[in-house]
């Protein structure tokens, strides 16, 4: 059985994913009225106040405007600056969550309660690994394009969700993706070169375990495409496959458990970490 988004049939689902993008879209608009409104009473400009925060008058006008989620610590210091009282800290959870696309504001919070992540790819580097760069590339390649805003809000998000990296205690991360996920040119020579460095940099923590299946390899368990398990604090696992923006969060303990059997047999077809990251540093030189 499935959690968040069930699998149902794509028409369904979609409607149902565009009219949870629609609802997010509500939330950062009223918050961006209950901005402009609060910094309007304060007798404030938006010069002015964009100083006070460390943005442009641009900037704030597109908070205001519904155009642009503000980071968490920018909120908490427009309360502060406009002597707000709380009424707009309370708005964090809802913009935190309406930052995600629909099909993946369940996974996107169970990242936040992960103590072991899991990762297969196939198609491209996860998101959790992404250079900025490389994300700009991946958005701009969307087809129907994806408005301006929506790709600056999605940038923010994804970056914020690499804080997992900084969490103390740190969880267990371990990725693996085949050989051509890191031979794909996305954005262009430089963006790759950016994102091997980073992956390189990446590889080296302690808590973080980065694998390459190469394309000569005659085995591969995970030929029925790319995934993500989850295991939660309290030692609950979670299932997440995502196709075409549609996706599914799987909570049965029994998909859980034989989705991370597929993964460590994937792994031991895969290069070694340490072979992986001497492999990475090879094709980086290739570039």
């Amino acid at each position: 059985m499935a959690e968040e988004q069930a699998p149902e049939p794509e028409s369904d689902a979609a409607a149902g994913g565009r009219a949870a993008d629609r609802a997010g879209q509500g939330v950062v608009a009223a918050f961006g009225k209950s901005l402009k409104t609060l910094r309007t009473r304060a007798g404030m400009e938006r010069e002015e106040f964009g100083k006070r925060l460390g943005y442009s008058a641009s900037t704030i006008a597109s908070f205001e405007q519904g155009r642009r989620i503000p980071p968490p610590r920018a909120i908490d210091r427009s309360d502060e600056v406009l002597d707000a009282g709380g009424l707009l800290t309370v708005w964090k959870e809802q913009l935190e969550k309406a930052q995600y696309p629909a099909f993946f504001q369940g996974m996107a919070e169970l990242e936040k309660q992960a103590i072991e992540l899991l990762s297969y790819g196939k198609l491209m580097v996860t998101g959790l690994l992404q250079t900025e760069g490389y994300m700009r590339a991946l958005l701009a390649m969307r087809r129907p394009p994806l408005d301006q805003e929506i790709i600056e809000q999605r940038v923010m998000a994804r970056l914020a969700r690499q804080d997992i990296f900084e969490r103390r205690p740190a969880p267990l991360l371990s990725f693996v993706m085949d050989e051509a996920v890191l031979r794909h040119r996305y954005g262009g020579k430089e963006v790759l070169r950016g994102q091997l460095e980073h992956l390189l940099l990446i590889g080296q923590r302690r808590n973080v375990e980065l694998q390459v299946v190469p394309t000569d390899c005659e085995d591969n368990a995970g030929v029925n495409g790319p995934f993500t398990v989850v295991t939660r604090k309290d030692g609950k696992q979670f299932l997440y496959v995502e196709v075409t923006n549609i996706s599914s969060l799987e909570t049965d303990p029994e998909q859980a458990v034989l989705a991370s059997a597929r993964y460590g047999i994937i792994r031991s077809q895969a290069l070694s970490p340490r072979e992986s990251l001497a492999f990475i540093e090879k094709l980086l030189g290739e570039v």
